[in-house]
């Protein structure tokens, strides 16, 4: 199972920006925010893991 960290740049309507912080890509990935914990925040930090995005902290 691959496991991978991202922090919410920004949230912008139904999407949000993620930010993976486990390397230095810089590229953002744009993600529905049905897909997402509710209670995210821009800030936010998120696992990926199981096909699933888990919040680690506000």
């Amino acid at each position: 199972m691959m496991t991978f960290y991202y922090i919410v740049e920004t949230l912008d309507g139904d999407y949000a920006n993620l930010k993976r912080t486990d390397t230095n890509n810089e590229e953002v990935k744009i993600v529905a925010r049905a897909l997402l914990p509710e209670e995210i925040q821009e800030g936010s930090f998120l696992k990926y893991e199981n096909l699933e995005y888990i919040l680690l902290k506000k």
